[in-house]
């Protein structure tokens, strides 16, 4: 038996759907987080380039022979996952923007702590939002649309045929602009009921000078910040549900803008 006897085409086969995989699935989030140790997500890889090798293989030919094409074939594959990883984290970036505006309205503005799939300081109820949207996302089976995008890519892109232009920075500053959209849509439960809070202050202390309205001002507001928190839980699953619907369309789109 010849151990050495292999197919040169069906290994650069392999190293061409495992470079688009690892690259794109270490910059996404849940299986590019910093808590997920490098040995699990390279395995992670190897187990999903496997899987999927045998029906979204590219053909061994597109691996050119000179290093600098390959330099720019796998800057291309990191481009692909940058765009997917923007798409993606717009809904999380929405859920955080949501919490930093309630907890600013709340005044938990100097509540601060640490995102641990990031690494950056967030508001208190911001870190809540993104965890309730993770898990939102994941009981909404949106790990399955992520891997869904990803086999699409390979259809769609081939290795080396990305193409940036005017049309994808169009696109991506259009989803980007969705962002503040949705922080309003999750958060417009609790801006409503502290609107209606202050108002209400701001016509007690009117008619009332000598009552100390900055003293129940704040324990009110928490209160029914936290009281309208189960509306905003309720708004934030229809948000994720729509984004997950649309999440497919847009990454065609910019796919095919790509391409």
């Amino acid at each position: 038996m010849d151990l050495f006897h292999f197919n040169p085409a069906m290994v650069f086969s392999f190293l061409l759907t495992f470079m688009r995989l690892s690259v794109v699935v270490f910059m996404l989030p849940f299986y590019g987080a910093t808590l997920i140790p490098n040995v699990v997500k390279a395995s992670f890889c190897l187990v999903l380039s496997m899987a999927l090798w045998p029906r979204l293989a590219f053909a061994g030919t597109a691996l050119p022979a000179s290093p600098w094409t390959i330099g720019l074939m796998f800057l291309g594959e990191v481009l692909i996952g940058l765009m997917l990883d923007i798409l993606v984290r717009l809904l999380f970036s929405a859920a955080q923007a949501a919490g930093a505006i309630m907890g600013f309205s709340m005044g938990f503005s100097l509540m601060n702590s640490v995102d641990p799939m990031t690494g950056a300081s967030e508001s208190g109820l911001g870190h809540l939002m993104s965890q309730v949207a993770t898990m939102l996302f994941l009981c909404l089976n949106g790990h399955l649309f992520l891997l869904s995008a990803l086999a699409q890519s390979f259809e769609m892109v081939p290795p080396g045929g990305l193409l940036i232009n005017a049309a994808v920075g169009e696109h991506l500053i259009v989803f980007t602009g969705q962002l503040f959209v949705m922080a309003i849509k999750i958060a417009a439960p609790i801006l409503a009921s502290i609107f209606l809070v202050d108002l209400a202050l701001a016509l007690v202390a009117r008619a009332a000078p000598q009552m100390n309205v900055l003293f129940i001002g704040f324990p009110l507001k928490v209160s029914v910040g936290f009281l309208f928190m189960t509306m905003v839980f309720a708004a934030m699953t229809v948000v994720i549900e729509n984004f997950l619907l649309d999440l497919e369309p847009m990454f065609r789109l910019v796919l095919k803008a790509s391409s």
